[in-house]
């Protein structure tokens, strides 16, 4: 199911958000909820990284942090048919439809931290530092991308329409984007080029601390499906 929103003054209406309940990666009951979303208790934007072969390349998404402790994630992907793998190789050739997934974070996160297992993933969540008003035009901005690919496909591209490269550029309604970069192209080094240019919240530690902390996979098995999945995700050394 595709999702949609509308929009009315401050308040947002999202359909369709998916969250699948797992019993294995391929074992699965789908489901699907709305809600809505008051943009005036949008209080920042977590930028999550998976990893799956190495430090260089990375599957990367944004999770929406609502003042309320909802979180909504939005992870764009290649949309594959029922039952296709995914080929690099096609992947540059026009041959899958671009798809933001809509997702509550106990589907997108958990999925990758307590059931991918060949090969298993490696979850990292981040806060970016910004301000309220640039986090309301990108989650605008998001919203007028997904209503548009409903209406009218468009290609995925694994060099130049991909998960990062579509966040960098969605981030445009921002005049503070950051320059572009290969480290975008080697989609690993995205948290690392973030933390550069001080776009990540760091509270004063170094990279390597930070990466840390963020490191989720432990916090995200032992939540699993319990409703507090994404604070408890969110706990370092035993602060949120």
């Amino acid at each position: 199911m595709l999702p949609y929103g509308e929009v009315d003054g401050d308040v947002v209406t999202l359909h369709n958000i998916r969250n699948f309940d797992y019993r294995s990666e391929t074992d699965y009951t789908p489901a699907y909820y709305d809600r809505r979303y008051d943009l005036r208790r949008l209080e920042g934007i977590d930028l999550v990284a998976v990893y799956w072969m190495g430090p260089a390349i990375a599957h990367v998404f944004l999770s929406f942090a609502f003042s309320d402790g909802e979180h909504l994630a939005v992870s764009i992907e290649a949309r594959k048919e029922k039952g296709e793998g995914y080929s690099t190789v096609k992947g540059f050739f026009r041959q899958y439809e671009l798809f933001y997934v809509v997702a509550d974070e106990r589907d997108v996160i958990r999925l990758r931290t307590n059931y991918r297992k060949d090969p298993p993933e490696e979850v990292y969540v981040y806060r970016l530092s910004g301000n309220p008003a640039n986090a309301r035009r990108l989650f605008v901005e998001y919203l007028r991308q997904i209503n548009a690919l409903r209406t009218t496909p468009a290609f995925y591209n694994a060099l130049t329409t991909n998960c990062t490269t579509t966040i960098w550029l969605n981030a445009q309604v921002n005049q503070e984007t950051v320059p572009f970069s290969w480290k975008i192209l080697a989609s690993g080094y995205v948290p690392e080029y973030l933390y550069e240019q001080g776009r990540l919240e760091s509270r004063g530690l170094a990279f390597t601390e930070l990466q840390r902390q963020a490191h989720v996979n432990a916090r995200a098995r032992a939540a699993d499906a319990g409703a507090d999945f994404s604070q408890r995700i969110r706990r370092r050394d035993g602060v949120i």
